[in-house]
């Protein structure tokens, strides 16, 4: 089944769109447009629309309990305060530095675990190299403990969690790779396990890039070049693909009032397109679930 209505919101056209999250608190949503060192706020109450500038390219990001942020950018892992739309943010604190194995790396797709761990990938930044020099990190605030679980990643993305944190997602967008793997996630202990293939992307549109799961435990992946977003249930299964206005969805997560709105962000890979780099909200039919903030 292909669905297609989608309401933009705001109208700003980022470079790389990624890491939505919605903010339950404020209900609003956040994201970051990572080659232009930006953080994105948008109130669909009002719609007003903020942004801020950051020192470094923010692959993603994760709320913390005090009402600040988490950001994983180039050279390593940051906290900074609430942000209050119209006054200038503070400077971001270095909580963990990254031990890259080059010099042209940064952090890309991360989420926090059901527990409030938080995990990120990290990548060379020329994805036509094709370097497996990328890792999977996890972060523990309360421990400040930054420790490697998964090494040889070219483009890692599609983390995500089901609903009772017993699985973990993980994908690499790369054209030689295009594939999301599933794991077994000891929830005590922060640990996955028995990592197996749950979805080849090849045979499906659109290369696998970031993810979010919905309240039955499905997993939606954005099709990257396909202009899709695909729902797929926890046994692997594509149950159904929605159609976005640009080519290069680039991350899904669920929000509203209800959680029930699917917002996706995207690349901007067309000037004369005016939705190419645009985030969009639809209604999928299905709720999401809470975004954990990060612990400690």
């Amino acid at each position: 089944m292909m669905l297609n209505a989608f309401e933009r919101i705001g109208d700003m056209r980022c470079g790389v769109g990624e890491s939505p999250v919605w903010h339950a608190i404020e209900a609003a949503l956040y994201w970051t447009d990572i080659p232009n060192r930006m953080l994105w706020r948008f109130d669909p109450a009002t719609g007003r629309s903020d942004h801020w500038s950051l020192p470094e390219m923010t692959g993603s990001m994760a709320m913390t309990a005090d009402g600040g942020w988490l950001l994983a950018m180039e050279t390593g892992l940051f906290r900074i305060g609430r942000l209050v739309p119209g006054e200038a943010p503070e400077l971001p604190r270095r909580v963990a530095t990254v031990p890259h194995a080059r010099s042209d790396m940064r952090f890309n797709d991360g989420r926090c675990d059901r527990q409030g761990r938080f995990w990120a990938g990290t990548m060379v930044q020329d994805t036509a190299l094709g370097a497996a020099d990328g890792k999977l990190y996890r972060f523990d605030a309360a421990s400040g403990v930054l420790d490697v679980h998964r090494d040889a990643m070219i483009t890692p993305n599609g983390l995500a969690f089901s609903p009772d944190g017993r699985t973990m997602y993980l994908s690499d967008s790369h054209s030689s790779r295009q594939s999301v793997w599933v794991f077994d996630y000891d929830t005590e202990a922060g640990v996955p396990s028995n990592g197996r293939l749950f979805i080849d992307m090849h045979a499906y549109p659109g290369r696998p890039d970031g993810a979010a799961i919905d309240e039955d435990g499905c997993y939606w992946i954005c099709g990257n070049d396909a202009g899709q977003v695909h729902r797929f249930t926890p046994d692997g299964r594509l149950d159904r693909s929605m159609a976005v206005p640009f080519a290069k969805p680039a991350m899904c997560a669920f929000g509203g009032a209800d959680l029930d709105t699917l917002f996706v962000t995207s690349i901007r890979t067309d000037e004369s397109d005016p939705l190419s780099g645009a985030v969009v909200a639809m209604r999928p039919g299905v709720r999401g679930i809470a975004e954990p903030v990060l612990r400690g």
